[in-house]
């Protein structure tokens, strides 16, 4: 697993609040994750002028909140190219006080950011296997996620952890198909 952690969902969204974007810390994150999933390298900085353009009219970002943008990229490539099956998805919780309702729509609002991502870093999803299509489906019909006030809150927060565990999976299934891989250090180097 990886070294690195996420940082606090609050101590985020009041990074970006006090920046002036309007963008939660949960959309930050799909954001991020998509474009990796579609193929992002992080080893390079092309990811900096999509976000600034998806994210603020193509305008900078203070570098504060740049570096904050950097390590949860950083912690997300780590998490998809791990060994494991394990992804963060940087949604509100308790420190933020957040309701089963606030948990449903800032997920439904990562899953749109994330297909965005995919979009942004100009994945070819007309190529995509029937595995990665299922999954891509399956994350648009998620995106319009909603929970339903007169519903048991219970049942719905069981139902919740479960659709979270299946974006999960769907965005493995793309991952797999085109994120970049990290590097393999036990191959050596090839001396010509």
């Amino acid at each position: 697993m990886s070294e690195t952690k996420l940082p606090s969902y609050l101590s985020i969204a009041t990074e970006l609040q006090n920046a002036g974007l309007a963008v939660t810390p949960a959309e930050l994150h799909g954001l991020l994750v998509g474009m990796l999933a579609g193929g992002l390298s992080v080893n390079e900085k092309n990811w900096q002028p999509i976000l600034f353009d998806y994210t603020n009219d193509g305008l900078g970002w203070p570098q504060s909140t740049l570096t904050a943008a950097k390590s949860i990229l950083d912690h997300s490539f780590a998490q998809l190219n791990a060994n494991q099956f394990e992804l963060d998805l940087f949604l509100p919780d308790d420190d933020a006080s957040a309701t089963i309702f606030d948990v449903a729509d800032e997920l439904a609002m990562w899953v749109n950011h994330f297909i965005s991502g995919l979009g942004l870093i100009g994945t070819q999803l007309n190529k995509l296997s029937a595995n990665s299509k299922e999954a891509l489906a399956d994350l648009e019909e998620i995106s319009k996620l909603g929970i339903d006030e007169d519903d048991d809150i219970e049942e719905q927060a069981l139902l919740l952890e479960q659709v979270i565990e299946h974006v999960k999976a769907c965005v493995m299934t793309i991952h797999t198909e085109f994120g970049l891989k990290a590097p393999n250090s036990d191959s050596k180097p090839t001396i010509h």
